[in-house]
């Protein structure tokens, strides 16, 4: 396996992971307190990764068969 095959495995890996993320991130939020708006803008920042990852992964051929 290549580095752009083993890519189009990781990458969808690694938003599924960043989507686990910011919902906890978002979950633990409403309990924060004075840290809500970072956890809020944290879960924010992880969507914005994974539109970059999905990009990325379109230009290496879409995900593996």
């Amino acid at each position: 396996m290549d580095e752009v095959e083993k890519l189009r495995v990781l990458i969808p890996h690694w938003i599924e992971h960043n989507v686990e993320h910011a919902d906890e991130f978002r979950e633990w939020a409403v309990r924060a307190g004075a840290a809500q708006e970072d956890l809020e803008a944290a879960a924010a920042a992880l969507k914005a990764v994974n539109e970059h990852l999905q990009v990325a992964l379109q230009k290496l051929g879409g995900v593996r068969a």
